[in-house]
């Protein structure tokens, strides 16, 4: 099949990747490819540390892309012949007032009731663990099947596996003919025949002709690298996710001798870095690792991630030829391997579980009928959402 790409973020580019393997005749067109969302990404793989009450849905398509990592990454780090910046150390989640402890013990409570491990520890046992942490972090909760990416080094990856079929041109259009997707046409005029089309262009899905409206929103985020002095090195070993008083923070090694330090979320005017969400980033890391203030600050950055209204991604085919995969908000990178598999899926016209696809229908905001079947939802459990995938793939 000939099968064509809109937008080449980490989830475009690992289902295009997906398709390539399968033996498709493939073409990616973004003007920024791996520019957007994905520059920005922390690469956290923290499938239990992000679990969070009433989103049953999302932690199963979480956990169900988790155990489908390792096999990705060792894959995709052989084809392009380095690695991806895969760690498994684990996240470390700390508190630091009676309301962060109390928020802690809820966490880890759910995260028991997902089967997920889930261990407690003391301020005192959590700087045993993480000498770095400040005296002021009274509480914390261990999730060791919590791991990280480089998304960096995962896209570069995939832009050399895929080489010249990633085209830096933007789309104008999907070409339609008698109903079903049939191409798409570039902004230079240049159109590009196809068997079927994926738009994973997040937020710049609105503006391409023939793509259906989708209810997407930004919701931004400033993130931060910090370089770590040498004398301080490693500053940390696990990715630390911190309650400061309510507010979340979180602080992601790197293997090159820097720490991540994000993430806001706003959904305000300012699309550059806000002044307001550095200056809490930073009050909130140096309260629970004190020595960030002596790290140096190599880059600040702000990129719009595309929210749907439940934080729940939007991955379906919305008419024939036609696949849609968006949506994704704080979780793309996480969830990059199950959407590369089903939107894959979908584009060759195979069958997906109605349980999987019913977690994603782009449908569910739209008519009172699609509200209705979406009302009618429920939570696939992991086992549903691993059955339903290829076998090859489990």
């Amino acid at each position: 099949m000939r099968i064509a790409v809109i937008g080449a973020g980490i989830i475009g580019l690992a289902t295009a990747d997906e398709l390539v393997r399968r033996g498709h005749d493939v073409a990616v067109c973004d003007p920024r490819p791996a520019g957007g969302a994905s520059h920005a990404a922390a690469g956290m793989l923290a499938h239990a540390a992000e679990a969070a009450w009433g989103q049953e849905a999302l932690m199963s398509l979480m956990a169900a892309s988790a155990a489908r990592y390792p096999g990705f990454v060792a894959r995709l780090a052989a084809s392009a012949g380095h690695a991806v910046g895969h760690r498994v150390d684990g996240t470390l989640s700390v508190g630091v007032d009676a309301a962060d402890r109390e928020a802690l013990a809820a966490l880890a409570e759910l995260q028991r009731a997902h089967g997920l491990p889930a261990e407690r520890m003391t301020g005192s046992a959590a700087r045993e663990r993480e000498p770095a942490l400040g005296p002021a972090v009274t509480s914390a909760v261990l999730t060791v099947d919590d791991h990280q990416v480089d998304p960096r080094q995962v896209t570069a990856a995939l832009l050399t596996v895929l080489g010249d079929r990633v085209r830096p041109e933007s789309v104008d259009a999907v070409i339609r003919t008698a109903g079903a997707a049939t191409g798409i046409r570039l902004a230079s005029g240049t159109e590009i025949e196809a068997d079927a089309v994926v738009v994973a262009a997040g937020l710049g899905s609105a503006a391409i002709e023939g793509v259906p409206s989708l209810p997407l929103r930004p919701v931004w985020g400033d993130i931060l690298r910090l370089r770590i002095p040498e004398g301080l090195r490693p500053l940390l070993t696990l990715t630390v996710r911190a309650q400061v008083r309510g507010r979340s923070v979180y602080l992601v090694p790197r293997d090159d001798g820097t720490v991540v330090l994000g993430a806001s979320v706003r959904e305000g005017s300012v699309e550059g870095v806000q002044a307001g969400s550095v200056l809490a980033l930073l009050r909130d890391a140096d309260t629970v690792v004190p020595g960030i203030g002596e790290c140096e600050i190599v880059e600040m950055l702000a990129r719009p991630r595309p929210g749907s209204p439940d934080a729940v991604p939007l991955l379906g085919r919305v008419s024939p030829g036609l696949v849609v995969s968006t949506g994704f908000d704080r979780h793309g990178v996480l969830l990059t391997p199950l959407a590369a598999e089903v939107g894959a899926d979908l584009a060759e016209g195979r069958d997906v579980d109605a349980a999987l696809l019913s977690a994603m229908d782009h449908r569910r905001f739209t008519a009172a009928g699609d509200r209705e079947a979406a009302g009618s939802r429920t939570a696939p459990a992991l086992a549903d959402l691993v059955g339903a995938l290829p076998e090859g793939s489990r």
